[in-house]
């Protein structure tokens, strides 16, 4: 081991024994942010991902009819990301089991506004 890196453990060795504690609580606040910007921009990419699978028109499992004629609108969705998001999808999708033939499930909320649902669904 190299003489001076023996050098810096033992400084730290005795700052432990004599102070209880090695300078490690100096980086503490730095090492603190740094996980949290890197937790912001994780957070944040996962948001984008999100949106872009709700916006996904080709990998989808289940459509959703919202509104009342003339004012309907379909939304695709995942029924995962409703069961987990939503207890109120939760219920609806739990007595509307999608068929094992490989079927789309569709149902149907005429008592929710589309622009409402649309903003649930965000």
């Amino acid at each position: 081991m190299p003489a001076e890196i023996k050098s810096a453990l033992y400084r730290l060795y005795k700052d432990l024994q004599t102070t209880g504690n090695c300078g490690l609580e100096k980086l503490l606040p730095s090492v603190r942010k740094k996980k949290r910007k890197m937790a912001d921009k994780l957070l944040s990419k996962l948001s984008q991902d999100f949106l872009k699978i709700l916006n996904d028109e080709e990998y989808y499992d289940i459509t959703i009819e919202v509104g009342n004629d003339p004012n309907v609108k379909v939304f695709r969705a995942h029924m995962n990301i409703l069961n987990y998001r939503s207890p109120y999808l939760r219920r609806i999708l739990s007595t509307s089991k999608k068929k094992n033939d490989g079927t789309l499930l569709n149902i149907k909320l005429s008592n929710v506004l589309p622009e409402i649902f649309d903003v649930i669904l965000k």
